[in-house]
Formats: structure tokens, sequence, C-alpha cells
């Protein structure tokens, strides 16, 4: 039997958006002072293979969204070595603009999604604008492409995609979401994505505005809690408290990319 490998994760930033409070919270938030999100892109190395988890959104989403793009997700990966071309898995949690753009940073990859998501966001829910709003029909036909040509792999619920790393069904969020459980030096770590977009989400038990089933989202963050080693090996989609917490993935790197595998720094 194969050794399980020890991955290293990475959290990469590439854009911000300054908001409120009221803005994070279902029901808004009683102060309301501000509180700006990140925007990050994932990636997991081990095993002799480099993993990603979300593409992020591009220039042309930033300017429609009114969201400050500081880099293209691909740059930032390049500043921590990664080589774009020879990524061969990529992992989509859902299909909302900014995780799932920049249609052609990857090549040679295939993609992984759940199931419910592409069911989601090619079906019914979309006819309202309420649920449609948070997508683009250019990502969503990318994945319908990838589909006929034989690079999209569909998952149903929790499933190991490679020794130490699965990928494991959330909902709330949007109908699929999923989270990736990945083996570390420190144990096991899990990469949220929106099932928690800050850590106040999960600490304080207030679901964020954006949600598809709200006791899904609730009970979601109980299923991250069962799957990380512990509640600080959970690592959220959004808040810039991760590059507070975690050092930073090499020199001149600050503000930019952090080890996730590494002890945190409080």
């Amino acid at each position: 039997m194969a050794e399980t490998p020890v991955y290293e994760v990475y959290a990469v930033k590439y854009a911000r958006h300054e908001r409120r409070a009221s803005a994070n919270f279902l029901g808004g938030d009683p102060h309301d002072g501000p509180m700006p999100i990140d925007y990050f892109v994932w990636a997991i190395r081990g095993g002799g293979k480099t993993y990603i988890l979300d593409t992020g959104f591009d220039e042309a989403q930033a300017r429609k969204r009114k969201r400050m793009l500081i880099r293209s997700p691909g740059d930032g990966l390049k500043m921590i070595g990664i080589d774009l071309a020879a990524v061969e898995d990529v992992f989509i949690s859902h299909m909302h603009y900014d995780h799932a753009g920049n249609h052609d940073l990857f090549p040679k990859a295939r993609y992984h999604i759940q199931d419910k998501e592409m069911q989601y966001c090619t079906g019914r829910s979309m006819c309202h604008g309420a649920l449609r709003s948070s997508f683009e029909v250019e990502d969503v036909a990318a994945m319908v492409r990838r589909l006929f040509a034989g690079k999209l792999c569909f998952h149903d619920g929790a499933e190991e995609v490679a020794p130490g790393l699965s990928v494991h069904f959330i909902g709330g969020h949007t109908m699929g979401l999923q989270a990736l459980r990945v083996w570390t030096r420190r144990g096991w770590l899990v990469l949220a994505a929106d099932a928690a977009h800050l850590y106040a989400n999960i600490e304080e038990q207030r679901p964020y505005v954006t949600v598809y089933n709200v006791a899904e989202m609730m009970e979601g963050h109980r299923t991250l809690a069962k799957l990380a080693s512990s509640p600080a090996h959970i690592i959220p989609g959004h808040d810039p408290l991760v590059l507070e917490r975690y050092p930073a993935a090499g020199h001149g790197l600050d503000g930019i990319a952090v080890r996730l595998d590494a002890d945190p720094r409080r």
C-alpha cells in the first residue's frame, strides 16, 4: 500500500472587496463596521503532483462586479512556483463567478465538480435572478465544453481523489458546494471555500448572506469541524485573517501567499 503523501497547502490572494459587515451575514450586522473580504485560490502539492482549488475571476469580471483585482490568479500561482501548464487536476468548489473563471489557465487539467452543482447552474434554479446573479454564463458554458471534451470529473458526495486528498459535499451556499480535505504535517486541513466565507461565520454561528439552503449551510459548519483535526484546521474562503494567521509562503510573499500546512502564528 502506497504511503500517504504529506501535502503542502497554499492560499494565494488575488483580489479584495471593501464592504460593510452587513454584507457578510444573513440578517445584517448590528454594528455594521468595515469588514472587507479577500479572494483566494489554493494550491496543494505532494506526491509528485500539484492540485488547484478554484480559478478565480479576471479583469473583466473585476470591472463588472466592482472588485479590486490585485493580480491575476495565474500570476499569483506562478509566484509560488506553480507551473500552470503541468497541473492535471483542478477542483471547483462551486460555480460562482469568483471561483470558476479564467478558463484557459490550466490547459492540461481535468476539472472536478459535484453532480449537484452542475445540476444547479444548468437547471431551473437559474430561472431566478436572485440565485443566478452570482453565476456567469460563460463560466457555465466553459464547464459544459470540458464535459464534452472529456475533461470533467463528477463527484457525488465524499470521495478520495488521491491518498490523503478528498472532496466532500457541503451544499448550503450553493446546491453542490464542495470542500477539500488534505493531509498535512499538522493533521487534516479543510479548505472550506465558501462553506464558510469568514471565521466569524463558523465561530459566531452566523450564516453568510448569499445562501441556497440555510439549514445545509449551518450543518455544513458541523461537517467541516468533523473533517478537520481542530477548528484551527478549517480555512475559510474569503477571510483576510488567513493572511495574518499563517506565515508567508516565501521571501517577498507577505500579503500575497501563505503556507496553510505550517503552524498558525496564533
